[in-house]
């Protein structure tokens, strides 16, 4: 089966083209640096010709409010419209938990109208809401600068490894399309402030995190469980621990 990864060369991306590589799939990896680009169209037609599934994984280089926005409402019209033409019959998006009741954030509010703009497709479509990844904990702490110091709110939510949900979504896009949303996330809760302290900390980075209840999480307000999954979501394998020690082999760092 012919699969097309959107934003194949990212983080996911890579990871995603590889696992259905290894289980025996046509799998593409299109991006700008490959001369496929979902903003400008460039490339489409001829990445989508045969393609069964195209799974969507970019994400904006400008998180500008107005910047996002666009990104994603060109980007996702151009992929329906081309995956229409192209006869494409899944199309599968990398979305977030707790999308929908993060709409003081521009990103979030981005994130929402992708979603509306699939549903609203005549494509067959899954949307997979991922919780936070391991891998972007000192990139939240980034985000949450005030002064010298992180500061975050004491909310749960259950990070997950970028290798899960790559899983996740090979899996997905092996299957049906449930023409819904899907969600995904690690195997345990953790306290927001908690978790990024103890990476902080992994990473030798002095920054205090303040445990903030004020504190806004990418410009939104969130309560005690806004970045939880539900009860029926499907939870990856990799502890934080593992997955802690795999970052710091020297084959993970040198990667």
């Amino acid at each position: 089966m012919k699969i097309v990864a959107i934003g194949g060369t990212g983080l996911i991306g890579s990871k995603l083209v590889k696992k259905l590589r290894e289980g025996g799939h046509e799998a593409l990896a299109a991006s700008p640096n490959l001369g496929v680009n979902s903003v400008t169209g460039e490339g489409l037609a001829e990445a989508l010709k045969g393609a069964s599934v195209v799974v969507d994984v970019t994400n904006s280089p400008d998180w500008e409010d107005s910047a996002v926005l666009k990104f994603f409402e060109t980007s996702t019209r151009n992929l329906l419209t081309h995956e229409a033409d192209a006869g494409v019959g899944h199309h599968v998006a990398l979305s977030v938990v707790g999308t929908q009741q993060l709409g003081e954030s521009g990103y979030f509010r981005a994130k929402t109208a992708q979603e509306k703009l699939i549903k609203q497709s005549t494509v067959p479509y899954t949307i997979v809401q991922a919780t936070q990844f391991f891998e972007f904990l000192k990139g939240i702490a980034d985000i949450s600068m005030v002064g010298d110091k992180v500061h975050l709110p004491p909310a749960l939510f259950q990070p997950m490894a970028a290798d899960d949900v790559a899983s996740a979504l090979a899996g997905i896009a092996e299957g049906a399309p449930a023409n819904g949303t899907v969600e995904i996330a690690g195997p345990q809760p953790f306290r927001l402030d908690e978790l990024v302290r103890r990476r902080l900390a992994s990473l030798k980075d002095p920054r205090e995190v303040v445990a903030d209840p004020d504190a806004r999480y990418s410009g939104a307000r969130i309560s005690e469980r806004t970045l939880l999954p539900g009860n029926n979501a499907r939870l990856g394998q990799t502890s934080f621990e593992t997955w802690l020690k795999q970052a710091a082999a020297p084959t993970a760092s040198a990667a």
